[in-house]
């Protein structure tokens, strides 16, 4: 991920304000007074739609990549930095789940196959390798490989566990026991830890262990659970930013998708070994998260970041069945679609709309609408 492109993220996702886990979650006046709009909203549509829209407003289809903005003057870049594309394979995977035998993944894993770069531990750098050398992060190959074991799971292609795999060995290779444990962000930069570093390390641990039931994989995710929850998690339950090296000062920043990885992560972790501790824990996050970052009858304005969340919530819906876990999500959508889109139908509060913003939403859109089916 880019490091100056988080920063200028961060102004708009810090909520002041948190509410403890034990408060008792009532339900929101807004869901009521807005239940018909929502129960007839229909999230396939809206998920095609914006997809469309990917397509016909990011898509360079003389190389096959992607544009990061609509923004052909001040473009940073020729291309999108590959964080943009960790959501939209996600994204492109949730529209195969609802359109079986469609080819969504497809051209985004071409597009991602020109960031690769071959230096041992192999792995994707964050711009495109034709065009110049340039950093790897942990967190952005994190995100592939979690989307190519989910693609895995449904289609069983090899290349999506081989890479998954060279992505975990390239992950591995940024842990250390400064702090105790856990990994950093940024190879050949050790001043900080993450956690959209190592949430998403669990993740990718815990589906390999799924996939391959090999134990090393279950150790590594339990040992990178472990230290997250010690060393970055607060009282409340959610998770700060990271720890700087070596003076282990907290970034004490809260962002939905730290919250998400680690939700799921418990989740997972429950599921495997049932565990009742990882539920209760699951649902303590679950709980602080929206009291903190839903608030005025929205989420942050940082919708992938979001849609990551949601992949907790989810989750957590599956094995509970708590409606309260994604009736706020289906708001938060519905407000999205009728307030922040433009003439376009492109999504965003700003003028200049991102490939990451649809992304987001087109995964959280094509959630809801696998949801809302199975109900």
């Amino acid at each position: 991920m880019n490091k100056k492109k988080l920063s200028i993220l961060s102004l708009g996702v810090l909520i002041a304000g948190m509410a403890t886990a034990q408060q008792k979650h009532r339900a929101n006046p807004s869901v009521k007074t807005s239940k018909v709009a929502v129960q007839g909203f229909n999230y396939k549509t809206k998920a095609e739609e914006t997809y469309k829209n990917i397509n016909s407003y990011f898509t360079d289809r003389k190389t096959g990549l992607y544009f990061e903005t609509t923004d052909t003057v001040h473009r940073e870049n020729i291309h999108s930095w590959l964080w943009p594309l960790c959501a939209l394979v996600q994204a492109a995977n949730e529209m195969e789940r609802l359109h079986p035998g469609k080819k969504y993944m497809e051209p985004v894993v071409k597009a991602i196959d020109q960031y690769y770069n071959k230096s041992k531990p192999a792995a994707y750098q964050d711009y495109v390798t034709a065009e110049r050398l340039s950093s790897r992060f942990y967190d952005d190959n994190q995100w592939i490989a979690i989307a190519y074991l989910d693609a895995y799971r449904r289609t069983h292609k090899p290349k999506y566990l081989q890479v998954a795999k060279m992505i975990y060995t390239f992950m591995m290779s940024g842990a250390d026991q400064q702090a105790g444990g856990g990994l950093y962000w940024k190879e050949g930069d050790h001043s900080t830890k993450n956690t959209c570093s190592n949430g998403p390390a669990i993740l990718v641990a815990l589906e390999l262990y799924k996939t391959t039931k090999e134990q090393r994989y279950l150790k590594t995710a339990k040992e990178v659970y472990n230290w997250t929850s010690k060393t970055l998690q607060s009282e409340d339950g959610l998770f700060y930013d990271n720890i700087k090296i070596p003076s282990l000062k907290l970034d004490k920043a809260f962002y939905t998708y730290n919250a998400g990885t680690m939700l799921q992560s418990n989740v997972l972790l429950y599921e495997i070994t049932k565990e009742k501790k990882y539920l209760v824990e699951a649902q303590k996050i679950a709980g602080a998260a929206k009291d903190y970052f839903y608030k005025k009858d929205r989420l942050p304005s940082h919708y992938w970041f979001n849609a990551v969340m949601l992949r907790g919530y989810v989750a957590l819906y599956q094995i509970d069945q708590n409606k309260d876990w994604i009736d706020f999500y289906k708001q938060d959508a519905l407000r999205i679609w009728e307030k922040e889109r433009d003439e376009q139908g492109l999504l965003g509060k700003k003028d200049t709309k991102s490939l990451i913003d649809q992304a987001g939403m087109a995964e959280i859109y094509a959630r809801l609408a696998l949801l809302t089916s199975k109900n």
